[in-house]
């Protein structure tokens, strides 16, 4: 796969294992700039272990580039300050903290105070809940307010390209679609998406593109239009 000009972030060739366990097996793919890409697939298809990868947290073997630049042995506090924010599966809240307290934590490492201040107005015009909530601890917010939160989080620490594991587990459904609806938003106003959703009917309505992983390999590619029609597809994820 070429690095093209608008590619933000591309996966050459990616093994991650545990042990003797291959999690993930050579898959390869790109996300361009302003794109929102899914990764869908059953439990242990190796989707979480390939954002891992990319965040610097489990070692892999393989080339993923960020902007042209080589992610390898780069340390994942590094990363994330490169512009890859990562929102973990079971969101890694901080429940003792408030709300603003959260927030604050993801802009140590800026120095650019008013910049901050400009984030904060957008992650509020995006996620008003939050802003009513700032003095609430994390521990004591909804389901779906600690998933909002900790997407805020993310934008907070100046991500250009957000990688989300599983926003919507646990989440009733009404929930996850606000979750969706914020997901689509802040990908309007000019953050790229790489997203692990075991929910696939709403992922593939929402990304521009979609990869199916099975027990670590690429098994289908399209635009997520394509794979909301493909019937092995439809048979597998979207309930036949």
């Amino acid at each position: 796969m070429s690095q093209g000009n608008n590619t933000l972030l591309s996966v050459q060739e990616l093994n991650i294992s545990y042990g003797n366990i291959r999690a993930v097996k050579g898959i390869s793919f790109d996300v361009a700039e302003g794109e929102i890409v899914t990764l869908i697939g059953a439990n242990g298809a190796g989707k979480s272990s390939t954002l891992r990868g990319i965040s610097g947290v489990v070692p892999y073997k393989g080339r993923i580039t960020y902007r042209g630049q080589d992610l390898h042995n780069i340390p994942a506090d590094k990363i994330v300050a490169m512009g890859i924010a990562q929102v973990p599966e079971g969101r890694g809240i901080f429940g003792n903290l408030t709300v603003k307290e959260n927030l604050k934590l993801a802009t140590w490492q800026r120095k650019d105070k008013g910049e901050i201040n400009r984030d904060y107005e957008r992650v509020f015009s995006v996620l008003p809940r939050l802003k009513e909530r700032l003095a609430q601890l994390g521990g004591t917010l909804s389901g779906g307010e600690q998933q909002m939160l900790a997407v805020a989080r993310a934008l907070m620490s100046r991500g250009r390209i957000l990688l989300l594991d599983e926003p919507s587990m646990g989440l009733a459904p009404v929930l996850v679609r606000d979750i969706f609806k914020v997901l689509r938003e802040i990908n309007q106003s000019g953050t790229t998406i790489l997203l692990v959703e075991q929910n696939a009917n709403m992922a593939l309505r929402l990304a521009s593109r979609g990869y199916v992983l099975e027990t670590g390999t690429i098994t289908l590619s399209g635009t997520g239009q394509e794979l909301l029609g493909n019937s092995r597809v439809k048979e597998a994820y979207l309930g036949g």
